[in-house]
């Protein structure tokens, strides 16, 4: 059976886009990765109507009123939980994804937003400022598993010349996330104080949407061939994937990846970061997920308004600039989604996080000056907006991307939960230590910011290679040099052939004689 399928489909190898493709990367990024973005800047808007909330909450349960830095604190506890609660997410990808699959993490993990939309939702009604706190915990860990689910899922089931641009679909949806969050948020919607804990619940209907349709699509044929050994399965799934195109070419490539990996089974955390066969791919994806975060982006948007109140703009006039900086976002992350086949990952990393310093430093430099020099408070604004806009055309998707790119499939699950961990414990850090850091150093922490992101641009030029149109054996190869392996020694003594198959599709392990 899965034989007539193949021949079915033999011909030549095109990676084409099609419906189905688009669909589930659409429908997969609209339910996960813009949430994330929406929970990112939501907080923005309706910040003084929360401390008010903890500040009458805390009079009415304890009959204490809470002097100024109090409140800051718990609002900066609001803000930075949520990266707690992804970086706790984070360490689950890689259970989850091995015993549900990828899709099937993606539609099982959509309860936590409906739990955590309901406790924000409620929260004033109750009088219980503990329910947002334990709400953006639970949306956390929702956005930490779905931020690294969706990239290794649409990473397994598009080709490869494809992969760049279904990889950054996710990253435009962040940015459609925090642009929705910034136009909900403004005063003639829902940025009135009667209306903030709808604004902060309506997470839950992007959610809905996923929920019904998403369980229709196909598991990832890498995970049903190589983990789960079904190539049925597999077939079935690349031609409701493809539709056309030599797919028995696929599935050879992804049996040659089985053949060379020592164990079909997944590696954890700890054997990952022994693997000396991966040292620098584990490397790199500590420094461009670190650095993503550290670069300034989350203070950025975190505080938009704060930043852009110290700038010189009018009050009634903030809300305005921040989304306009929100359109700006989602054009970048379009400019970058449409642009990184023809360009390639380097590029765009290293042009974004350039962009990024240079603007970071003219953030610095134009706040000091804007007491003399009037102009100077435009020049703050448009670099606000040139970091955001560089981050989103590269930096804010190509990480994601080329963590699975990197690793074969038995690192995979392992190397996300390294990538993510690092990411949300990054993001945490910024979003809860940056109010105090710009009150001690003002305007020159944004040269730290400008440090990192020259940073991480010196160490894609230097050690980062191309992985355009690259199969997943071919990047690891390329790696190999620097890992002083052999590449004989990628690939295992086990050959991996089509068997005779029963009726489940299984794969049978035969030795080389």
């Amino acid at each position: 059976m899965a034989e007539e399928l193949l021949l079915e489909n033999d011909g030549k190898h095109s990676g084409h886009l099609t419906r189905s493709l688009l669909a589930v990367a659409f429908l997969s990024s609209f339910g996960s990765s813009m949430l994330y973005g929406y929970n990112l800047a939501v907080v923005n808007s309706p910040a003084q109507y929360i401390k008010e909330f903890y500040n009458e909450t805390l009079i009415e349960t304890y009959d204490f009123a809470p002097h100024e830095e109090l409140l800051t604190v718990l609002y900066s506890l609001t803000v930075s939980i949520f990266a707690i609660g992804g970086m706790t997410g984070a360490l689950l990808v890689g259970r989850l994804v091995t015993k549900f699959g990828r899709k099937g993490t993606l539609v099982k993990s959509t309860g936590l937003v409906f739990i955590g939309g309901a406790l924000m939702g409620f929260s004033r009604w109750c009088r219980n400022p503990v329910m947002i706190i334990i709400g953006r915990f639970i949306t956390g860990i929702h956005s930490g598993i779905s931020l690294s689910v969706v990239p290794l899922y649409l990473g397994e089931i598009a080709p490869k010349n494809l992969r760049g641009f279904l990889g950054l679909v996710p990253s435009i949806h962040i940015c459609l996330g925090v642009f929705i969050a910034q136009v909900l948020g403004l005063s003639e919607l829902l940025g009135k104080e009667e209306h903030w804990p709808l604004l902060l619940s309506l997470v839950v209907f992007p959610t809905i949407i996923q929920l019904m349709l998403l369980p229709w699509f196909p598991e990832s044929p890498r995970y049903l061939l190589i983990e789960k050994g079904n190539v049925h399965a597999t077939i079935t799934a690349l031609k409701w994937f493809r539709t056309k195109g030599n797919i028995q070419a696929e599935v050879e490539e992804m049996q040659e990846e089985q053949r060379s990996l020592s164990s079909i089974h997944t590696l954890s955390v700890r054997n990952l970061l022994m693997d000396r066969c991966v040292r620098w791919q584990v490397i790199t994806i500590a420094v461009v997920n670190i650095g993503m975060q550290l670069s300034g982006i989350d203070a950025i948007w975190f505080y938009t308004n704060d930043i852009f109140k110290n700038a010189g703009i009018p009050e009634p006039h903030i809300q305005y600039t921040t989304v306009g900086t929100g359109a700006i976002e989602v054009i970048s992350g379009m400019l970058g989604c449409f642009t990184i086949e023809r360009l390639g990952r380097r590029p765009l990393m290293i042009g974004g996080f350039l962009f990024m310093g240079l603007c970071c430093a003219g953030i610095t430099v134009s706040v000091l000056f804007q007491a003399q020099l009037s102009f100077m408070r435009y020049i703050s604004v448009g670099c606000v907006v040139g970091i955001i806009a560089g981050f989103c055309i590269g930096p804010a998707g190509v990480p994601f991307l080329i963590t699975a790119e990197l690793f074969k499939q038995s690192h995979r699950p392992a190397a996300y939960t390294v990538a993510g961990c690092l990411n949300w414990l990054s993001n945490f850090t910024i979003g809860f230590v940056f109010p105090f850091l710009e009150i001690a150093t003002g305007p020159y922490c944004y040269l730290i910011f400008c440090a990192i992101c020259l940073g991480v641009a010196l160490y894609t030029i230097f050690i980062i290679p191309e992985t355009k149109n690259k199969t997943f054996m071919e990047i690891s190869q390329m790696f190999a040099a620097k890992n002083n392996i052999p590449e004989e020694e990628l690939t295992s003594s086990a050959h991996l052939k089509m068997a005779m198959m029963n009726g489940y599709g299984a794969l049978g392990q035969h030795d080389e004689r």
